[in-house]
């Protein structure tokens, strides 16, 4: 679904509310690529046989502040 991202990762920012892409350069390195906010804690991400992502989220209770 998306080849540009083959080799990448898919990454939550559990206190930043943020699904981030990372990409890896081959020697050990890494570094962000894309960075989506999602308003949620992204607890896990998962991609499907499909290509499809799937995440599992925690709403932040009522009165926290992140």
């Amino acid at each position: 679904m998306f080849p540009e991202w083959r080799g990448s990762a898919l990454m939550s920012g559990i206190a930043t509310l943020t699904l981030n892409r990372i990409t890896f350069d081959g020697k050990g390195g890494a570094k962000p690529a894309e960075r989506w906010d999602v308003g949620h804690r992204i607890r896990d991400v998962e991609i499907g046989p499909d290509a499809r992502c799937g995440c599992s989220r925690t709403p932040i209770p009522a009165g926290c502040s992140v």
